[in-house]
């Protein structure tokens, strides 16, 4: 679909984008959300932090030496940043988060890992300091080498708070006139509505971080397109939508802390999935991470028009079944 008209601090670009889903209306929807973004100039994209995380839990004999252990590791970061060189080219260590639980210890490390998504090298570099520390330690036992604070694959809010992956938010402003023109609706509407449906109805569902429309959809068929672990959706729609009136224009936004997508590694290597990554210029590997990070901006930007488009249909009583029934007749039957 697109091209979608990106805009962010490292590049701007027109960016034909793969997406690979079962849900035929989808991509008509996410097309519309690019059209419109286009027309009001492109979307502007950031990525306000990134690193990827692994966690361990670790048990002491008494809360007081869990206590002395922590105090300790503050001294070791250099020692745990040159660990962590020996583990990979790429990986490297950026900080760590502490929580006790009785005699448990639980440690949550985040590292940056460049052009791969990051699972298999921040578990190796976890293993190494882990082992570090049981050895420099020996009063302590090992209990696991994931401690289930990281988080991997599970709707929980540390992620959101310390963020996994790369923290990505996605703008654009749009004109009374081109909200009316695309989307027949008003800026007064859709922040209605996101405020009753995303917000209110999120909390009332007990969300957890997350008040949106649908992200999941948007980033599990960019997954698909390009190679990803597509579990990732499981935190990585974890996000807000934000819609606000400012000087007659609607300002819309998503966020999304934890988009962990990569361009080298397992599934990279299909031909389907080069070919999409070569397509998007995301293709080639550095040990800045240019290629994992233009992905994700990319990733925001389509979850924006996603999620633009379906808020913009949902302002109209008829049009959600009406466009799915009208692209998906063939299944009218069922």
């Amino acid at each position: 679909m697109g091209p979608i008209h990106l805009i962010s601090k490292e590049f701007e670009e027109h960016i034909q984008v793969p997406l690979a889903t079962f849900e035929t209306p989808l991509w008509p929807s996410v097309q519309r959300g690019a059209r419109l973004c286009n027309a009001a100039g492109g979307i502007k994209v950031s990525i306000i932090n990134e690193g990827m995380t692994r966690s361990v839990v670790v048990e002491s004999p008494s809360v007081w030496l869990t206590q002395d252990v922590i105090v300790w590791l503050q001294t070791q970061e250099e020692t745990m940043r040159s660990l962590v060189k020996t583990t990979s080219s790429y990986c490297q260590f950026q900080k760590w988060h502490h929580q006790v639980v009785g005699r448990l210890l639980y440690l949550r490390f985040s590292f940056f890992t460049a052009d791969a998504s990051g699972h298999n090298m921040v578990t190796k570099a976890a293993e190494a300091l882990l082992k570090w520390l049981l050895e420099k330690r020996q009063e302590l036992s090992y209990v696991s080498i994931s401690a289930n604070l990281c988080t991997d694959k599970k709707p929980q809010a540390v992620n959101g708070l310390l963020g996994r992956g790369k923290y990505v938010v996605a703008e654009v402003f749009l004109s009374r006139a081109l909200c009316q023109k695309f989307l027949k609706t008003t800026p007064e509407k859709i922040i209605d509505l996101n405020l009753k449906k995303n917000y209110i109805g999120s909390c009332l569902a007990g969300s957890i971080r997350s008040a949106n429309a649908h992200f999941a959809n948007m980033l599990l068929a960019f997954y698909l397109a390009t190679g990803q672990d597509a579990a990732n959706i499981v935190e990585g729609s974890q996000g807000l939508t934000h819609a606000e009136c400012i000087n007659d224009d609607l300002y819309f936004s998503v966020t999304l802390p934890n988009v962990i997508v990569g361009v080298h590694g397992n599934g990279k290597d299909l031909p389907f999935v080069r070919e999409n990554l070569t397509m998007m210029g995301c293709a080639t590997t550095s040990p800045h991470g240019t290629s994992s990070r233009k992905l994700a901006q990319i990733v925001g930007s389509v979850v924006l028009c996603g999620e633009l488009s379906l808020l913009g249909a949902q302002t109209h009583l008829d049009e959600l079944m009406r466009s799915h029934l009208a692209i998906e007749r063939k299944y009218d039957q069922y």
